[in-house]
């Protein structure tokens, strides 16, 4: 048996394309309420190559033999006798096959287990059949996944049915409620619910409006006994007593690894269930683990047995002999669920064997020890160790419930410190900034006195929160306060700040290191944002040095920072990379997104927008996948940046919008710059430059819609440019003159060219042609065709408008070249409109592969074909040496050559066969 786990609606749409054309057969399953029902009503609907035969209701078991045939027969309109002697699958077959003799046909049987054994094995054979001879019939049978499946149809290749995924999970609330939710207590219906769409439904009707709208108290647990047993209890139906003692025993044993199955010989030792009796179908064994076919099955056996019989399972299992490491650590927990009330003992150990235990083993090690904790602020200080965990490990929204449960009890203010202090790391992550920023500064406060460092750490956590929210005075504030500090996490000018978990464990030494290296992130920052660009460069060229000397990830993610800071693209990929491998050898999922965001912004800003591109489609996934929304948000915004360069209209205005929902919510001015950007940036490649003008106009001039302090001077030349072409140039010279300081600073490697096009653009007739070719001799300085064929673009809608038409169709054939290279398609589309309007004609027939060169470059290649140096080629066309060495990698590249001698033996070639460039 195959199968495998996806989407449900697009499985849908995949099978049913497939079905249009040659038929397929797919036995449907997946957990209790699963929405196997759900899936073949929606593509019973969705079906319109041919008619559908729907069973909707099964004969049940025990029905005499061919009953469900001929139940199928019925719904179909069929008349057709099968006898019962063997031949009843050939027969169905023969059905089947003329059924979909005219168009194809699709056959639905929903709950297929439940058919009289004659007539599943009739189905099977005929469905075997159907996919041999290719016969244009789709078959898709339904059965539970918390059972094997039956031997007449475990053959028959199998779609599993896999969870919602959160955003439809949360989608299917709004519907349900009619968007009358609390954001809060719609994510922890999603979280309970575990993209269970039976148990989502039951949860969101258990809850009253009050509760729906977050006024009043949810119940804990949210998920509780009978929630999950009216959901999947049904299936246990039919279980044998002397078996309900193995399966609660196999839920406990989960339940305490925090894993899908458990060690089975201690499970039937502590069941007295020896390895000789047969297994309940609802588990299974593999490997010598034990595991429920559903993991909803196994969660609802342990919540709705009696609270003693749990009690007896996981004393039984305590009981079995362990040994030291994670196995010690797990009969410590079966220990401490089969007592009552405080024990402050067994806290103790628990707390202290959880050091030594695996990362997911020790989260809930001391969750559990808090529990037991009698003690107030030992409770706390658990708790925080506990989310402290669960951050690392990235599981925000737990994170965020044990702060809660350590914030619950009165604690002295070191305790309550450092659960604010986490709180505010977690909030930076994954919720608004604004709280993020006052759970910092209350932490500050409350360790002011007891912890210098600590209050240093909040200080910088607070500034971080700041500069994310685009608030340039409270960052600033914060960074001038005094203190040691081992802070969060900076992000960059581009990036921003973002929170780190405060390492613990580290020696004197790398302590001290990493205070030297904060301090001067601190004071690089600072310079930065007083405008002092000269102050900055020394400490930050030391952070990104003593980043690099490790392998660290914060330090790395810091470097990075600092060299994004600088404008160093090279250090700052360097240091990104090495930050996501270092975070991914060490297991620290949280990071991951994060370095993957420094990666992406350092990408796009060395013009390299495909490959940011590739880095925050994984950043996404990641972030999405820990919880973490405003990192999302940062991917959200560099995937709409990427596909505004590649015209993509309709991907920009999703990722757009994505990363203006989470911005706005959250506070996070930057994400919403950068996206607002993208969406200008579009409106430009589609030839729309007044309404990007005036989406652009709030974020560059001075008020209070300015965009993000440290990301509005990148959109400037998007922004001079737009009002230039809508005619209104004057609108651009403030916003020039501020660029050409934020230039003058070197923190972005594109801007010097960039300043010299928006001058072009504003210039006098006599002026804008040299500034157009001296921005053209700048690019040469940088990587990136993009910018360069924007430039190209430009000068040459200018030259022809100044009837200079030879001039413009070298310089449109350039921007063309460039834009394509890059798949700025719908740039390459004006570049190509442009061309035509000035008189280009298509390629000439025969030319072979220099055809493929723009003009600029067929007039270098010939020169270089006749022996003329680099500068001698310059001289000659009246370019730099830089742009004749551009377009020489460019014509290497576009023909396939690797060097002078394989290009003149090309030249020649074509020059024997009449096409002469």
């Amino acid at each position: 048996m195959t199968g495998q786990t996806i989407p449900r609606r697009q499985a849908v749409h995949r099978l049913l394309d497939g079905l249009r054309t040659d038929g397929g057969v797919r036995v449907v399953t997946g957990e209790p309420g699963c929405g196997r029902t759900a899936f073949l009503e929606y593509a019973a609907g969705s079906f319109r190559a041919g008619p559908v035969w729907h069973v909707r209701a099964d004969p049940g078991r025990g029905a005499p033999p061919l009953s469900g045939l001929h139940t199928l027969l019925r719904a179909a309109g069929r008349t057709v006798r099968i006898a019962g002697d063997g031949t009843a699958g050939e027969a169905l077959f023969d059905v089947l096959r003329a059924a979909a003799g005219t168009s194809p046909l699709l056959v639905c049987v929903d709950d297929a287990h439940l058919w009289d054994a004659v007539s599943r094995a009739a189905l099977g054979q005929a469905a075997a059949r159907v996919r041999a001879a290719g016969v244009r019939a789709g078959l898709l049978l339904t059965v539970p996944g918390h059972r094997p499946v039956d031997r007449e149809l475990a053959a028959l290749p199998v779609l599993r049915l896999g969870p919602l995924a959160p955003g439809d999970a949360a989608r299917v609330v709004d519907d349900v409620t009619g968007g009358a939710v609390d954001p809060g207590v719609r994510e922890e219906l999603v979280t309970a619910a575990e993209g269970n769409p039976a148990l989502l439904l039951a949860l969101i009707h258990r809850l009253s409006p009050a509760q729906l709208g977050g006024r009043r108290a949810l119940p804990r647990p949210l998920a509780d006994g009978e929630v999950l047993t009216g959901v999947a209890g049904g299936c246990l139906t039919g279980v044998p007593p002397d078996r309900a003692g193995l399966l609660l025993t196999t839920a406990a044993a989960v339940r305490a690894t925090g894993e899908p199955d458990a060690d089975a010989d201690l499970v039937r030792r502590a069941a007295g269930a020896g390895a000789a009796r047969p297994l309940p179908e609802v588990l299974v064994l593999a490997e010598g683990r034990l595991r429920f076919r559903s993991a909803l099955l196994g969660r609802a056996v342990y919540a709705g047995a009696p609270p003693e019989r749990r009690r007896a399972a996981h004393r039984a299992l305590a009981a079995c002999p362990a040994g030291t490491g994670a196995d010690g650590v797990l009969a410590l927990l079966h220990r401490s669920w089969a007592v009552t009330g405080p024990a402050p003992a067994l806290a103790a150990e628990l707390a202290a064997a959880a050091a030594s235990a695996p990362p997911g083993l020790r989260r809930r090690a001391l969750t559990r020890a808090a529990e037991l904790t009698p003690d107030d602020a030992e409770r706390a200080h658990r708790y925080t160790a506990a989310a402290a965990q669960a951050l690392l490990a990235g599981h925000s929204p737990e994170a965020l419930r044990l702060l809660d449960a350590a914030r619950s009890r009165p604690a002295p203010a070191s305790v309550r410190g450092g659960t604010e202090l986490l709180r505010g790391a977690v909030l930076l992550a994954d919720g608004p900034v604004d709280d993020a920023r006052e759970s910092f500064l209350l932490a500050a406060g409350l360790l002011a006195e007891t912890d210098h460092e600590a209050a240093g750490t909040a200080a910088l956590g607070a500034a971080d929160a700041a500069w994310v929210a685009g608030d340039p005075a409270s960052c600033l504030r914060a960074l001038t306060a005094p203190g040691p500090e081992r802070s969060v996490s900076d992000r960059s000018v581009a990036a921003g700040p973002g929170a780190e978990v405060p390492a613990a464990g580290a020696s004197a030494g790398e302590g001290a290191g990493r205070s030297v290296l904060l301090r001067d992130h601190r004071d690089g920052m600072r310079a930065v944002l007083l405008g002092r660009f000269d102050r900055a460069a020394g400490p930050l060229r030391r952070v990104v040095e003593r980043g690099l000397s490790g392998d660290e990830p914060e330090p790395l993610l810091r470097s990075s920072s600092a060299a994004l800071m600088l404008g160093d693209v090279t250090a700052a990929r360097r240091a990104g990379a090495r930050a996501l491998a270092a975070a991914r050898t060490l297991g620290s999922a949280a990071l991951e997104p994060r370095a993957l965001e420094y990666l992406a912004y350092a990408e796009l800003r060395a013009g390299r927008h495909q490959l940011a591109r590739t880095h925050a489609e994984e950043g996404l996934r990641t972030a999405s996948r820990t919880g973490q929304r405003n990192t999302a948000a940062h991917h959200h915004a560099v995937l709409a940046l990427a596909a505004s360069i590649e015209g993509e209209r309709e991907v920009v205005a999703e990722h757009v919008a994505a990363a203006l929902r989470t911005a706005r919510r959250h506070g996070l001015a930057q994400a919403a710059t950068l996206a607002q950007w993208a969406a200008a940036r579009a409106d430009l490649g589609a030839g729309r430059p007044r309404e990007a003008a005036d989406r652009l106009g709030p974020l560059v001039r001075p008020g209070a819609r300015r965009g993000h302090f440290a990301v509005w001077m990148l959109a400037v030349p998007c922004f001079v440019e737009a009002t230039a072409l809508a005619g209104h140039p004057e609108h651009a010279a403030t916003a020039v003159e501020d660029f050409a300081r934020w230039a003058a600073c070197g923190a972005d490697p594109q801007a010097p060219a960039q300043l010299l096009r928006c001058r072009a653009l504003l210039a006098a007739p006599d002026a804008a042609d040299t500034l157009y070719l001296r921005a053209l001799d700048r690019h040469e300085e940088t990587a990136g065709d993009f910018e360069r064929a924007r430039t190209e673009l430009l000068y040459g809608k200018w030259l022809r408008r100044r009837r200079r038409l030879r001039e413009a169709r070298n310089r449109l054939g350039e921007a063309l070249m460039g834009f394509e290279r890059c798949g700025a398609h719908l740039w390459a589309q004006q570049a190509a409109a442009e061309s035509r309007a000035g008189g280009a004609a298509p390629g000439r027939p025969g030319a072979g592969e220099l055809s493929r060169l723009t003009p600029q470059q067929l007039r270098i290649a010939g020169c270089v074909a006749e022996g003329a140096t680099n500068r001698e080629v310059a001289l000659s066309l009246s370019v730099s040496t830089r742009t004749v060495d551009y377009h020489l990698r460019n014509i290497f590249a576009t023909l396939g050559v690797r060097s002078r001698v394989e290009l003149v033996r090309l030249v020649e070639q074509a020059e024997k066969t009449g096409a002469q460039p």
